[in-house]
Protein backbone atom coordinates (compact mmCIF):
# COMPACT_ATOMS: atom_id res chain seq x y z
CA UNK A 1 0.00 0.00 0.00
CA UNK A 2 1.58 3.00 -0.96
CA UNK A 3 1.91 6.00 1.18
CA UNK A 4 -1.54 8.35 -0.05
CA UNK A 5 -3.19 5.43 -0.24
CA UNK A 6 -2.42 4.70 3.56
CA UNK A 7 -3.22 7.97 4.68
CA UNK A 8 -6.66 8.29 2.90
CA UNK A 9 -8.02 4.75 4.66
CA UNK A 10 -6.64 6.32 7.78
CA UNK A 11 -8.57 9.50 7.88
CA UNK A 12 -11.94 6.93 6.96
CA UNK A 13 -14.27 6.48 10.33
CA UNK A 14 -14.76 3.20 11.27
CA UNK A 15 -18.36 3.40 10.51
CA UNK A 16 -17.91 4.73 7.13
CA UNK A 17 -16.02 1.52 6.33
CA UNK A 18 -18.93 -1.08 7.81
CA UNK A 19 -21.10 0.81 5.49
CA UNK A 20 -18.78 0.54 2.79
CA UNK A 21 -18.20 -3.03 3.51
CA UNK A 22 -21.67 -3.81 4.41
CA UNK A 23 -22.38 -5.92 1.01
CA UNK A 24 -18.81 -8.20 0.92
CA UNK A 25 -19.45 -8.70 4.56
CA UNK A 26 -23.53 -10.25 3.41
CA UNK A 27 -21.34 -12.41 1.15
CA UNK A 28 -19.82 -14.24 3.90
CA UNK A 29 -22.26 -14.02 7.47
CA UNK A 30 -23.48 -17.67 7.91
CA UNK A 31 -26.85 -17.36 8.72
CA UNK A 32 -29.87 -19.54 9.05
CA UNK A 33 -33.09 -19.93 6.65
CA UNK A 34 -36.07 -21.22 7.60
CA UNK A 35 -36.76 -25.11 6.81
CA UNK A 36 -39.85 -25.79 7.96
CA UNK A 37 -41.96 -27.66 5.64
CA UNK A 38 -45.86 -27.80 6.16
CA UNK A 39 -47.71 -30.54 8.01
CA UNK A 40 -51.19 -30.08 6.32
CA UNK A 41 -52.82 -33.31 6.77
CA UNK A 42 -53.93 -33.20 10.28
CA UNK A 43 -54.26 -29.61 10.83
CA UNK A 44 -57.70 -29.84 11.09
CA UNK A 45 -57.37 -31.73 14.46
CA UNK A 46 -54.84 -29.53 16.16
CA UNK A 47 -56.27 -26.43 16.46
CA UNK A 48 -54.03 -23.01 16.79
CA UNK A 49 -53.50 -21.65 19.87
CA UNK A 50 -55.43 -18.94 21.89
CA UNK A 51 -55.16 -17.34 25.59
CA UNK A 52 -57.62 -19.49 26.61
CA UNK A 53 -56.33 -22.34 25.89
CA UNK A 54 -53.20 -22.01 28.40
CA UNK A 55 -53.25 -21.53 31.73
CA UNK A 56 -49.51 -19.26 31.16
CA UNK A 57 -49.62 -18.22 35.05
CA UNK A 58 -48.19 -21.91 36.01
CA UNK A 59 -45.38 -23.60 34.70
CA UNK A 60 -45.90 -26.83 32.52
CA UNK A 61 -47.27 -24.91 29.11
CA UNK A 62 -43.94 -24.75 26.78
CA UNK A 63 -43.15 -23.67 23.00
CA UNK A 64 -41.75 -26.26 20.89
CA UNK A 65 -39.28 -25.73 17.82
CA UNK A 66 -36.24 -26.91 15.81
CA UNK A 67 -33.44 -25.32 14.86
CA UNK A 68 -31.55 -26.08 11.68
CA UNK A 69 -27.79 -26.32 11.77
CA UNK A 70 -27.18 -26.65 8.11
CA UNK A 71 -24.57 -23.97 7.74
CA UNK A 72 -26.25 -22.53 4.87
CA UNK A 73 -26.42 -25.61 2.72
CA UNK A 74 -29.92 -27.50 2.52
CA UNK A 75 -28.36 -30.46 0.87
CA UNK A 76 -28.88 -33.96 2.66
CA UNK A 77 -28.73 -34.71 6.47
CA UNK A 78 -27.46 -32.46 8.84
CA UNK A 79 -28.56 -32.12 13.01
CA UNK A 80 -30.94 -30.10 14.40
CA UNK A 81 -31.50 -28.78 18.29
CA UNK A 82 -35.04 -29.64 19.11
CA UNK A 83 -35.35 -26.43 21.80
CA UNK A 84 -38.38 -26.65 24.73
CA UNK A 85 -39.21 -23.34 26.06
CA UNK A 86 -41.59 -22.90 29.46
CA UNK A 87 -43.91 -19.64 28.99
CA UNK A 88 -44.17 -18.98 32.76
CA UNK A 89 -40.32 -20.04 34.04
CA UNK A 90 -38.21 -19.50 31.01
CA UNK A 91 -37.16 -23.16 31.29
CA UNK A 92 -34.84 -24.32 28.56
CA UNK A 93 -34.26 -27.69 27.01
CA UNK A 94 -31.95 -28.84 24.13
CA UNK A 95 -31.39 -32.05 22.79
CA UNK A 96 -29.77 -32.66 19.09
CA UNK A 97 -31.00 -35.03 16.69
CA UNK A 98 -29.38 -36.21 13.82
CA UNK A 99 -32.39 -34.62 11.38
CA UNK A 100 -35.70 -33.73 11.66
CA UNK A 101 -37.63 -37.13 11.05
CA UNK A 102 -40.73 -37.56 13.02
CA UNK A 103 -39.31 -40.56 14.96
CA UNK A 104 -35.80 -38.36 16.09
CA UNK A 105 -37.84 -35.14 16.72
CA UNK A 106 -40.88 -37.47 19.05
CA UNK A 107 -37.89 -39.69 20.93
CA UNK A 108 -35.97 -36.26 21.57
CA UNK A 109 -39.25 -34.37 22.69
CA UNK A 110 -40.52 -37.40 25.09
CA UNK A 111 -36.68 -37.42 26.74
CA UNK A 112 -37.25 -33.98 27.71
CA UNK A 113 -40.28 -34.34 29.15
CA UNK A 114 -38.96 -36.35 31.37
CA UNK A 115 -35.96 -33.79 32.11
CA UNK A 116 -38.61 -30.94 32.96
CA UNK A 117 -38.91 -29.95 36.95
CA UNK A 118 -42.64 -29.76 36.37
CA UNK A 119 -45.19 -31.67 34.81
CA UNK A 120 -45.82 -31.13 30.96
CA UNK A 121 -49.32 -29.54 30.81
CA UNK A 122 -49.16 -28.10 27.15
CA UNK A 123 -47.41 -27.84 23.80
CA UNK A 124 -47.46 -25.57 21.25
CA UNK A 125 -45.61 -26.13 18.17
CA UNK A 126 -45.22 -24.34 14.16
CA UNK A 127 -46.63 -26.34 11.83
CA UNK A 128 -43.82 -28.41 10.29
CA UNK A 129 -44.65 -31.77 9.52
CA UNK A 130 -41.76 -32.92 12.23
CA UNK A 131 -44.59 -31.80 14.66
CA UNK A 132 -47.65 -31.96 12.80
CA UNK A 133 -48.10 -35.56 12.77
CA UNK A 134 -50.05 -38.71 14.18
CA UNK A 135 -47.76 -39.83 16.67
CA UNK A 136 -47.02 -36.54 18.82
CA UNK A 137 -50.75 -36.02 18.48
CA UNK A 138 -51.61 -39.23 19.73
CA UNK A 139 -49.10 -39.35 22.32
CA UNK A 140 -50.67 -35.34 23.47
CA UNK A 141 -54.50 -37.26 23.50
CA UNK A 142 -52.85 -40.26 25.70
CA UNK A 143 -51.52 -37.94 28.16
CA UNK A 144 -53.77 -35.41 28.45
CA UNK A 145 -51.30 -32.99 26.91
CA UNK A 146 -52.82 -29.93 25.65
CA UNK A 147 -51.79 -29.71 21.87
CA UNK A 148 -51.75 -26.54 19.65
CA UNK A 149 -50.30 -24.88 16.55
CA UNK A 150 -48.85 -21.39 15.88
CA UNK A 151 -50.82 -19.18 12.93
CA UNK A 152 -48.81 -20.11 9.59
CA UNK A 153 -45.96 -17.78 8.93
CA UNK A 154 -46.39 -15.79 12.07
CA UNK A 155 -43.04 -16.75 14.12
CA UNK A 156 -44.09 -14.13 16.78
CA UNK A 157 -47.07 -16.76 18.00
CA UNK A 158 -44.13 -19.00 19.59
CA UNK A 159 -41.58 -15.98 20.33
CA UNK A 160 -40.52 -17.31 23.84
CA UNK A 161 -39.03 -20.31 21.93
CA UNK A 162 -37.27 -18.04 18.59
CA UNK A 163 -35.39 -15.79 21.35
CA UNK A 164 -34.14 -18.86 23.45
CA UNK A 165 -33.44 -20.44 19.62
CA UNK A 166 -30.85 -17.42 19.14
CA UNK A 167 -29.62 -16.84 22.71
CA UNK A 168 -29.46 -20.23 23.93
CA UNK A 169 -28.51 -22.43 20.91
CA UNK A 170 -27.27 -19.73 18.47
CA UNK A 171 -24.96 -17.99 20.89
CA UNK A 172 -23.54 -21.08 21.81
CA UNK A 173 -23.01 -23.03 18.45
CA UNK A 174 -23.15 -20.66 15.97
CA UNK A 175 -24.23 -21.08 12.61
CA UNK A 176 -22.19 -23.75 11.11
CA UNK A 177 -23.10 -27.19 9.37
CA UNK A 178 -23.11 -30.11 11.45
CA UNK A 179 -24.21 -33.79 10.21
CA UNK A 180 -21.99 -36.44 11.79
CA UNK A 181 -21.95 -38.77 14.48
CA UNK A 182 -19.67 -37.38 16.28
CA UNK A 183 -20.41 -33.73 15.85
CA UNK A 184 -24.07 -34.92 17.40
CA UNK A 185 -22.52 -36.38 20.29
CA UNK A 186 -20.27 -33.09 20.91
CA UNK A 187 -23.58 -31.39 20.56
CA UNK A 188 -25.47 -33.10 22.98
CA UNK A 189 -22.63 -33.59 25.55
CA UNK A 190 -22.72 -29.80 25.68
CA UNK A 191 -26.45 -29.40 26.06
CA UNK A 192 -25.82 -31.01 29.26
CA UNK A 193 -23.61 -28.70 30.56
CA UNK A 194 -25.69 -25.32 29.11
CA UNK A 195 -28.70 -26.67 30.40
CA UNK A 196 -27.79 -26.46 34.09
CA UNK A 197 -26.29 -22.95 33.00
CA UNK A 198 -28.68 -21.30 31.53
CA UNK A 199 -31.63 -22.56 34.19
CA UNK A 200 -30.17 -22.04 37.09
CA UNK A 201 -27.99 -19.36 36.93
CA UNK A 202 -29.62 -17.06 34.30
CA UNK A 203 -31.99 -14.42 35.74
CA UNK A 204 -35.47 -14.60 33.79
CA UNK A 205 -36.84 -10.33 32.43
CA UNK A 206 -40.11 -10.67 31.57
CA UNK A 207 -41.79 -7.61 29.65
CA UNK A 208 -44.53 -5.91 31.48
CA UNK A 209 -46.24 -3.12 29.29
CA UNK A 210 -45.57 -2.19 25.66
CA UNK A 211 -46.84 1.33 24.70
CA UNK A 212 -46.74 2.62 21.16
CA UNK A 213 -45.87 6.56 20.92
CA UNK A 214 -46.66 7.38 17.18
CA UNK A 215 -44.36 5.19 15.26
CA UNK A 216 -42.30 4.15 18.71
CA UNK A 217 -42.82 0.87 20.35
CA UNK A 218 -41.86 1.34 24.56
CA UNK A 219 -41.35 -1.60 26.22
CA UNK A 220 -40.82 -1.63 29.75
CA UNK A 221 -39.51 -4.97 31.50
CA UNK A 222 -39.59 -6.30 34.97
CA UNK A 223 -36.29 -6.30 37.05
CA UNK A 224 -33.88 -9.56 36.13
CA UNK A 225 -34.65 -11.79 38.95
CA UNK A 226 -34.74 -15.70 39.04
CA UNK A 227 -37.85 -16.99 39.15
CA UNK A 228 -39.07 -18.63 42.96
CA UNK A 229 -39.29 -22.18 41.37
CA UNK A 230 -35.46 -21.98 39.61
CA UNK A 231 -34.66 -20.49 43.34
CA UNK A 232 -36.17 -23.90 44.84
CA UNK A 233 -34.63 -25.95 42.61
CA UNK A 234 -30.96 -24.59 42.85
CA UNK A 235 -30.96 -24.94 46.65
CA UNK A 236 -32.21 -28.47 46.25
CA UNK A 237 -29.77 -29.29 44.36
CA UNK A 238 -27.23 -27.58 46.62
CA UNK A 239 -28.62 -29.54 49.41
CA UNK A 240 -28.72 -32.51 47.54
CA UNK A 241 -25.04 -32.33 47.16
CA UNK A 242 -23.92 -31.35 50.95
CA UNK A 243 -25.93 -34.53 52.12
CA UNK A 244 -28.45 -31.93 53.79
CA UNK A 245 -31.98 -32.53 54.01
CA UNK A 246 -34.20 -29.60 51.88
CA UNK A 247 -37.64 -28.70 53.75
Amino acid sequence: MDKETKEKILEISASTIDRLLSKEKAKMRLKGRARTKPGTLLKHQIPIRTFADWDEGRPGFVEIDLVSHDGGNARGDYAQTLDVTDVYTGWTETEAVKNKAQIWTFKALKGIRKRLPFKLLGIDSDNGSEFINAHLLRFCKQEKITFTRTRPYRKNDNCFVEQKNYSVVRKAVGYYRYETKKELEILNELYKVLRLYTNFFQPVMKLVKKTRVGSKVIKRYDEAKLTKLKNRLMMEASAKHLGIEFK
